[in-house]
């Protein structure tokens, strides 16, 4: 049987694994930072309604501007922006991969700051452009000083920067994201897809966008919006940067369908983003009753919660699954990483976690 070392693959491929994470039917799934909630009925109704609507349309091809959807999402973000300062794609991925076609590739290079979204460092392999993995503050901060710092040392050609940080949860500063503009030449990309969970009054780099021509503010539907089965990433940004996003966008890239959806969901804000107050609510009840237990864990500004004091991540992994709680094993020694479901799912991954015993290990492992 053929391998895949057996085939003529570009060098820089060879050895890597493909991304994803354990996909298992399970009572209570909270692995992937997924919004647990179901879409309220009535924006359901009304999103099908808009599908059977593009259904009788899609013998010809699609709006490739996607021209109602990026006004939508204009109007969704505020922020004086309009159509032409937004671009989507299928998905955050697809959007952060067009950019590294358009601004990375042979010879070019992407800063980021580790641990962060494993994404990163696979779509720039998939692009042929080189990954820089910068060093984190302690408790996986990053300060003004330290990014910059990093900036000047690596002379990147793009830099990364997750805020809040997957899979840490760490909120950043409006400031270390100005120093890292400020720093280089480069085009700097805040990947903002857990924004919403900080709160109405979390500041936003969609705030620095002004004057700031090669900022880029990634954002995606399918977390607060709970739309990750439609795949619908977008991002801010000055128009000549989605001008360059033409360049390397396939033809017709946003299906009919796909617009609609989104275009309908967005129709719908409020309803929406009352999810996110729950999951807020039960973030924040994880991080408390985690802490009672003896684990430790970190500051968050997102919908999952990483802990650490875990002596046996792998077990304690385990043991969960084995009381039908999947969770993540991200593979940073002593530590977990837990999505904030329903209040349902919340109390059963505490019950589980608690029927474990007290850990182990020191909170200052």
């Amino acid at each position: 049987m053929t391998s895949l070392n057996d085939l003529p693959l570009r060098d820089n491929l060879r050895g890597l694994v493909p991304y994803g994470a354990p996909q298992l039917h399970v009572p209570v799934a909270l692995n992937v930072n997924e919004n647990t909630h179901p879409i309220p009925e009535a924006v359901a109704h009304h999103i099908v309604a808009s599908l059977a609507r593009a259904v009788l349309t899609v013998n010809r091809y699609p709006d490739r501007e996607f021209t109602e959807l990026r006004e939508s999402l204009a109007n969704y973000l505020g922020h004086g922006l309009t159509a032409e300062n937004i671009w989507a794609a299928n998905g955050s991925n697809e959007v952060l991969q067009q950019v590294l076609q358009a601004f990375g590739g042979p010879g070019r290079t992407l800063l980021g700051f580790d641990p962060t979204y494993s994404m990163y460092s696979i779509l720039a392999s998939g692009t042929d452009t080189r990954w820089v993995a910068g060093e984190r503050d302690a408790d996986y901060e990053l300060s003004a000083d330290t990014a910059a710092a990093w900036v000047a040392k690596t002379q990147p050609d793009l830099v990364f920067l997750c805020s809040p940080n997957n899979p840490t949860g760490t909120p950043l500063a409006l400031e270390t994201i100005a120093a890292v503009y400020d720093a280089t030449d480069g085009i700097v990309v805040v990947d903002e897809a857990y924004a919403e969970f900080g709160g109405a009054e979390a500041p936003t780099a969609l705030s620095l966008l002004p004057g700031r021509e090669r900022l880029v503010v990634s954002r995606t539907m399918s977390k607060a919006f709970a739309f990750a089965g439609a795949r619908v990433g977008y991002l801010a940004a000055d128009p000549a940067v989605t001008d360059a996003l033409r360049l390397v966008r396939l033809p017709y890239h946003l299906s009919a369908l796909t617009q609609a959806a989104a275009t309908a969901a967005l129709d719908h804000t409020a309803e929406m983003l009352a999810m996110v107050d729950d999951i807020r609510v039960q973030r924040d009840r994880i991080v408390t009753e985690l802490r009672d237990l003896g684990y430790r864990p970190y500051r968050t500004g997102s919908n999952f919660v990483l802990f650490g004091g875990v002596e046996d991540p792998g077990a304690t992994f385990t043991a969960l699954l084995a009381e039908g709680v999947l969770i993540r094993d991200i593979g940073i020694p002593n530590h977990l990483r837990v999505s904030a479901g329903t209040e349902a799912e919340t109390t059963a991954f505490l019950a589980a976690i608690s029927r474990l015993g007290a850990p182990t290990v020191s909170r200052a492992e």
